[in-house]
């Protein structure tokens, strides 16, 4: 383990050290991402556009039941390292792989027998729905895969491997853009090649993970002789995976809900939102990845007891995040059509709603990473409710009661408004808990010290 970082590097380069690396992964993640929106784009047709739009959020719901494991392993291991219990943390790695893969091998089941309902649920059309299910059915199939590919990226980070975790997800990305117009063109399998490829390379990321936990890591294992499930194990690996679960799951809800609202308004619009979101996924990931990335940093000073370099670390990131979503923003308000075009060439209206949009969801990027950086402050403490209250803030009991509001009252344009305004709204609750629990932490930190001095005289 590089104990440096974690405990004598200055902070700006602990936070490049570990930040720098998990960016450089989402950026690979994002163009792994909107590779497939990408190609399928280039047939220039809205519907099978829109086709992938509506099954992104059942993908997003595969990759946050993967957050049970990943967030919620990396969290507990990130604490376990600070404590210096290295067989514990061997055995909470085993068990996030292994239940990572169960629960994978229950969502192929599951999905395939509900996908007709999933996607009536999602919002497909009649004349979206084939296309839908051609490339969600592919999708399902990879369950297991699609989810340990991200949860294992996530494991790994908590003992220092950014690096390794970045090789991880340029490995799928660079395969599935390779494949990507093989399949979609050459071999003309249109949606379902696309989704072919994303399993294909997440196959490929996995077999490295796998590689990394056998070969290279010291305090990590896959073996199945280290799967001993204790009460304490399992309760710090859900206290902060399921609430971390549950803001992806909320996510895919708000998705959902997003796409039965715009339903209403047409193929163009629902191709057009998705186009949105996949452009702003540029900035959201980025800040993802910085703070997921100083989010070991954060647990290791927390169990160790080292307020001052804590404090120092949420100071620095913070900053770094406004600043990183401010030039985002400035960016996107200049040269944002170009980006929907990029993506829905030929697709007049889908450009034309798709830049209007965009200018409203970017609202809210410049502050967007403190909302990040708090969740992944609560989840490294071991904060599971307030990482709950977050999550419900942004995705649920704001977001929608603002969606159907402002459906209502603004109609096209409040639907994608309600977004930001969530945003804002956690960001401001945000603050306050953390204050709340910092404050709160100081004054049982020091009743201890005082204890001690006592005992000691």
């Amino acid at each position: 383990m590089k104990v440096d970082v974690f405990e004598k590097d200055r902070v700006p380069k602990a936070v490049a050290k570990l930040a720098v690396p998990t960016i450089l992964g989402m950026i690979v993640t994002i163009v792994y991402n909107l590779a497939d929106t990408f190609f399928v784009g280039q047939l220039q047709d809205d519907k099978q556009i829109a086709g992938v739009t509506i099954t992104m959020p059942v993908f997003m719901m595969l990759l946050s039941l993967g957050y049970i494991f990943g967030v919620g392993g990396s969290s507990y291991i990130s604490r376990l390292l600070g404590n210096k219990d290295f067989e514990m943390a061997k055995r909470t790695s085993s068990f996030a792989f292994y239940a990572c893969m169960a629960l994978g091998v229950v969502c192929i089941v599951a999905g395939v027998l509900a996908i007709h309902p999933l996607l009536t649920l999602c919002g497909s059309s009649p004349d979206t729905h084939q296309y839908a299910w051609n490339y969600l059915i592919v999708i399902l199939i990879g369950s297991p895969v699609i989810m340990l590919s991200f949860s294992m990226g996530q494991v790994i980070r908590a003992e220092g491997a950014s690096k390794e975790a970045m090789i991880g997800m340029m490995i799928g990305t660079v395969v599935n853009i390779g494949l990507d117009p093989l399949l979609i063109f050459t071999f003309h399998m249109g949606v379902t090649g696309a989704a072919v490829a994303t399993v294909l390379s997440n196959i490929l990321s996995v077999l490295f993970y796998m590689w990394y936990f056998i070969f290279k890591s010291k305090n990590l294992s896959i073996s199945p002789k280290y799967l001993r499930i204790t009460k304490t194990m399992l309760r710090n690996v859900l206290v902060i995976g399921l609430p971390a679960a549950v803001n992806e799951m909320l996510f895919s809800a708000s998705n959902i809900i997003l796409n039965r609202f715009a339903v209403g308004y047409g193929d163009e619009v629902i191709a057009a939102i998705g186009v949105v979101f996949k452009v702003n996924m540029f900035p959201v990931l980025i800040l993802i990845g910085l703070c997921q990335g100083v989010q070991p940093l954060i647990g290791y000073n927390y169990a160790a007891g080292n307020q001052k370099r804590l404090k120092s670390i949420m100071k620095f990131t913070g900053i770094a995040s406004v600043i990183i979503g401010a030039v985002f923003t400035v960016l996107i308000f200049f040269f944002g059509h170009y980006a929907v075009e990029a993506f829905a060439p030929g697709q007049t209206k889908v450009i034309e709603y798709g830049t209007g949009f965009l200018n409203i969801v970017m609202m809210s990027v410049p502050i967007i990473g403190l909302v990040f950086l708090f969740t992944s402050a609560f989840q490294s403490m071991g904060k599971g409710i307030p990482s709950m209250i977050l999550s419900l803030s942004r995705q649920g009991f704001v977001f929608i009661p603002t969606i159907i509001i402002a459906n209502a009252v603004i109609g096209l344009n409040g639907i994608v408004l309600a977004q930001p305004i969530a945003d804002f709204v956690s960001i401001a609750l945000a603050i306050v808990m953390f204050i709340v629990i910092w404050k709160r932490d100081h004054k049982k930190q020091q009743r201890t010290a005082d204890v001690e001095t006592a005992v000691g005289e």
